[in-house]
């Protein structure tokens, strides 16, 4: 039985239903990882609906809990899990627990590293050291961040709702945030198999629900186009054998077309709107690559640099060195990327090692993957690399 699949997929929807039960987000955490505990000793294998085993499971065990307690809010809380209505009165137009839960992750009170990270590990069930990885900080950090959002989110009394129509354009951006960040854990993983469809499938549902909670809002539409263009090229995205194929290799006749229709017309939508935002650059960035047989890279360049003069920052560079190096050639790419200031991403050195050899410089190509390999936490990306770096030494 695959256990760790059942965790990923199923952690961030229980703990989402059962904060709506609790009302307590630490709660209803410490609820579900009880819950998972006892799945480890009990299960021999996952039941038909492990999330529903999970969540029951969970209330139990908070009500439990509760009934142990003696305060005021602990015997409110009891009531509520006994005789409370399954569904909450929804003040916000949208019903569903996720969403809650992030709008209520996102809240403005809360700093912009706290927001993403208690709910990437909410959400997506990742590890501290997962999200560290991801924003290139010390796990200390992220752990004090996250222990702090939860601790103010109780204290403060925020809401676990969707927001009313006018609080919401004050969440948008780390909303947003948080549904791109998902997303690419999900398309890139930290660590193990390169891929995390569930986190991929999830966010793209997400977001639709958000563009229909916000219809009006282009950079809403912009990230929506952005996932799917990306979740269109997933299957040809691994090899029969696992291992990672580039874009340049990739076989086009995987690409999921439908997503790549619906994502164009959503390119075009923002397009007529003429209010153009980072979310909306990228999803038109990608709209180049899934557009025909080949990559306009002169017109991927020429969005790059619109993207650039919306985020100036070192990852935005990067990317677009990858455009320079098609248009203009690898010198004036490497030259765009040598003073990148970016510790621990390992694709800085990846890419100028692939820059290095396409000017023949094999040796410092190989140091500089040696650099990348030894920065990539991910399985399947590290093969990649290491792959990369044995033809080099082989000539």
């Amino acid at each position: 039985m695959d256990f760790d699949g059942v965790y990923r997929a199923e952690y961030g929807r229980c703990v989402a239903t059962l904060t709506r039960f609790l009302g307590d987000i630490s709660l209803a955490e410490e609820a579900v990882q009880d819950a998972f505990a006892t799945a480890v000793e009990k299960w021999d294998e996952a039941p038909p609906n492990p999330g529903a085993w999970i969540v029951t499971t969970a209330r139990n065990r908070a009500i439990d809990r509760l009934r142990r307690e003696s305060t005021r809010e602990a015997r409110h809380a009891q009531a509520l899990l006994l005789h409370g209505p399954d569904e909450p009165r929804e003040v916000g137009p949208v019903r569903d627990d996720q969403l809650r839960l992030i709008f209520t992750c996102c809240h403005p009170a809360l700093s912009p590293l706290a927001r993403t990270a208690l709910t990437l590990r909410l959400l997506g069930g990742l590890e501290v050291g997962e999200i560290a990885r991801a924003y290139l900080v010390p796990e200390t950090t992220v752990s004090q961040r996250i222990v702090r959002a939860k601790k103010k989110i109780r204290d403060a009394g925020i809401p676990y709702r969707v927001p009313r129509d006018g609080e919401l354009p004050e969440r948008l951006a780390s909303v947003l945030t948080v549904l791109y960040l998902i997303f690419n854990e999900g398309y890139t993983s930290t660590r193990g198999d390169l891929l995390r469809t569930d986190l991929c499938l999830e966010a793209i549902r997400l977001a639709r629900a958000l563009a229909d909670l916000m219809p009006g809002e282009s950079e809403v539409t912009g990230l929506l186009a952005l996932l799917l263009l990306t979740e269109a090229r997933r299957p040809a995205r691994v090899g029969a054998s696992g291992e990672l194929v580039v874009l340049a290799e990739q076989d086009r006749s995987l690409w999921n077309r439908e997503l790549i229709a619906e994502g164009h017309e959503l390119v075009r939508r923002c397009l007529r709107r003429d209010r153009p935002g980072p979310y909306q650059v990228q999803a038109a960035i990608n709209a180049v690559h899934t557009d025909g047989r080949s990559t306009d890279w002169a017109q991927v360049l020429a969005l790059y640099d619109r993207l650039w003069r919306l985020t100036p920052t070192p990852i935005v560079a990067l990317n677009r060195a990858v455009a320079v190096a098609e248009v203009h050639g690898p010198a004036a790419a490497l030259a765009g990327i040598e003073g990148l200031d970016l510790p621990g991403y390992h694709h800085l050195p990846a890419t100028r090692a692939n820059l290095l050899s396409r000017l023949g410089r094999d040796e410092d190509a190989i140091a500089a993957y040696d650099e990348a390999i030894t920065l990539a936490t991910n399985d399947t990306e590290r093969a990649f690399l290491e792959n990369r770096r044995a033809r080099l030494r082989s000539g």
